[in-house]
């Protein structure tokens, strides 16, 4: 079911497929995160790390389509490669360039610039090292990059940078980028200048092995917590740990001003952080998606699951009982079945522009009539109480409205993005089905304040944004 598949990219040995938005040229740059060219609306950049970049197969590529009054659209869109002008490196066979994706404005020029991952780059003779790529935003979008620094003593196959986040994780204002990968997770402290260079940065070495991390502020300080679930010896559920800004940790350890806090009893691969019940606090909502086995997973729930763990003044409390929801919990639609794989993937938004934080999960693995692993994502909404199943609504492409129709390994719903793409204050929610049709497509359903719609509803596939072959265009989004 989690075959990878090969992409091949026409016209991108040239660099840039461009039909970008004319911003004035007066006009000051949103600063939205997200937002690359700066004209006031969120832009969508998708993943497609088995691109083939001209001849050079699975070395990656990244796929932008820029918001608009109507939304997104393959008439304007950016491709890049390791190939495309002033972007460092180059192509080369299994190097995975996007295969995580982070946006924030790292130079302080008022325009968000990605983050990109390219999981198994190599590094002289040594093989799947991994690297980080800083690509710049500007009036035009997204064009030319950086190299960020590298951890020394990688090894091969490290996977480093299989996960990235950005956020302002001291306080001081600035952006700040984290990459992890296996067992190694750094910081990169902003500003940056154009050519990489970060104002600081540090290494951790408490943690085990993660390929994930995820950021926001749980504690109401205006520095964001980075959470980090790895790995852990007979519980593949893993262990989640968050690193906050905390000064006073450098006494003890001189080597961080960070400080390490456990949530013994958490579980989860994944997640996001989002103020689900508008306490000022972000909240962790947590992933689960394995079945519960002998010594696997003990805490999880047939298909999958998601926690929620409140944050508050201090973090969130460890021995809080968090919200736990599955496809057997009262509103939830559909039933909790072996290999769903709900809570593969998560993200949050505000859908109806209530205030609240929506969650979207992802349940890839979902079997639909005689289609197996079709997929299918469910939206839970924020309360004053918290997430609940009240009026959760479950889509899939046998949803009337939605593109397309259900096949097997399809996989809607592998990734998930809440976002407000057209500016009218409420999210859209765009779905990745990496396996549709054997290269990838996405699925974009507006939000309204009745909650989503399927009217209007968008599907671009590979072929649509110009990628051919075996795309996997689809996998992952930047968060």
């Amino acid at each position: 079911m989690r075959k990878r598949t090969l992409l091949i990219a026409t016209a991108l040995t040239s660099g840039l497929l461009t039909a970008l938005p004319v911003t004035g040229a007066a006009a000051a740059p949103s600063g939205l995160a997200g937002d690359f060219n700066g004209d006031g609306y969120r832009d969508l950049a998708i993943g497609a790390s088995s691109a083939d970049a001209g001849s050079v197969p699975y070395a990656g590529a990244v796929v932008v389509l820029y918001g608009s009054s109507s939304g997104v659209s393959a008439a304007k869109k950016t491709v890049i490669t390791q190939n495309s002008a002033a972007v460092p490196g180059a192509a080369e066979d299994g190097d995975r360039f996007g295969n995580s994706l982070a946006a924030g404005d790292l130079d302080r020029d008022g325009y968000s610039d990605l983050v990109v991952g390219a999981e198994h780059e190599a590094i002289g003779d040594r093989d799947g090292i991994g690297s980080v790529t800083v690509l710049w935003g500007g009036a035009s979008g997204l064009s030319g990059g950086a190299a960020l620094p590298q951890p020394s003593r990688l090894s091969e196959w490290g996977g480093y940078s299989a996960g990235v986040a950005t956020g302002d994780f001291d306080g001081d204002g600035d952006t700040d980028v984290t990459a992890t990968g296996q067992s190694r997770t750094y910081l990169y402290q902003g500003p940056f200048t154009r050519t990489g260079t970060p104002a600081g940065h540090q290494g951790v070495d408490e943690l085990g092995s993660t390929y994930s991390v995820f950021a926001g502020d749980i504690t109401g300080d205006r520095a964001a917590e980075r959470v980090y679930p790895f790995g852990v010896d007979g519980d593949s559920a893993g262990a989640v740990h968050y690193m906050r800004h905390d000064p006073g940790n450098w006494d003890a350890h001189p080597e961080s001003d960070y400080a390490l806090t456990e949530l013994p009893h958490a579980d989860g691969l994944d997640g996001v952080i989002a103020d689900v019940d508008k306490d000022g606090y972000g909240d962790v909502v947590l992933g689960d998606h394995g079945d519960p086995r002998d010594g696997n997973s003990v805490n999880g729930h047939t298909g999958g699951q998601i926690t929620v763990w409140y944050g508050g003044p201090g973090g969130p409390d460890p021995d809080q009982r968090p919200t736990v929801i599955h496809q057997d919990t009262a509103g939830v639609p559909g039933g909790g079945e072996e290999g769903d794989l709900f809570g593969a993937a998560l993200s949050a938004g505000d859908i109806n522009g209530d205030g609240y934080a929506d969650i979207a999960v992802g349940a890839f693995g979902e079997d639909l009539g005689t289609k197996k692993d079709t997929g299918a994502v469910t939206v839970l909404f924020g309360s004053a109480s918290g997430l609940t199943g009240t009026g959760a609504k479950q889509y899939a492409q046998n949803t009337t409205g939605v593109p397309g129709s259900d096949e097997s390994h399809d996989w809607f719903g592998q990734s998930v993005r809440l976002t407000d793409l057209d500016k009218n204050g409420r999210a859209e929610l765009v779905v990745g089905a990496g396996g549709e049709n054997g290269y990838g497509a996405i699925t974009v359903l507006r939000g309204t304040a009745t909650g989503l719609t399927t009217s209007g509803a968008k599907f671009l596939s590979a072929r649509d944004v110009s990628l051919k072959g075996n795309a996997n265009f689809g996998w992952g989004f930047a968060q």
